[in-house]
């Protein structure tokens, strides 16, 4: 079992930031990785039980999907989810969190933890997992970089 965990501090207020993460049409425009999202199930009305397919790019020019489960939801402040994989013990589980600093200021706590069980894939774990996690930061400050390029967005 792999974890990882980071923190970034947004210029701006918990709920642009809370706002502009629950706008699924608007992940492409500053997740590099991913094309699309799509609600397949909406769950309860703050969220909970949401079930979302993200279409993301993969190297070669492939494309992949993950079907995540949102479980845990505090409006504003924060959410589980779960990428359900169609290998027993392939799950990931991950949080984010946000921290309110101030009336322009938020700390992101991001943390997701996966465990590969093929063994073939698992000799690849630490490369393919150095590279997701580099996507998932990245996304977080263009998504920081976004809200200071349209400072209209309110959600």
């Amino acid at each position: 079992m792999r974890e990882h965990r980071f923190t970034l501090e947004f210029p701006h207020a918990a709920a642009r930031v809370w706002a502009l993460f629950q706008r699924y049409d608007l992940w492409a425009s500053y997740a590099p990785m991913v094309v699309g999202v799509e609600v397949v199930h909406p769950g309860v009305s703050n969220g909970n039980g949401l079930l979302r397919r993200v279409l993301y790019k993969m190297p070669l020019g492939r494309r992949g999907s993950a079907l995540e489960l949102v479980t845990h939801v505090e409006p504003g402040r924060g959410y589980n989810y779960t990428m359900l994989s169609r290998r027993p013990g392939n799950d990931q589980t991950g949080r984010v969190t946000l921290e309110p600093l101030g009336p322009d200021r938020t700390l992101l706590h991001f943390e997701e933890r996966y465990n590969l069980t093929n063994p073939i894939i698992k000799l690849f774990e630490g490369q393919i997992y150095r590279f997701i996690n580099k996507q998932n930061e990245d996304s977080m400050r263009r998504a920081s970089a976004w809200l200071s390029a349209h400072p209209e967005f309110e959600g």
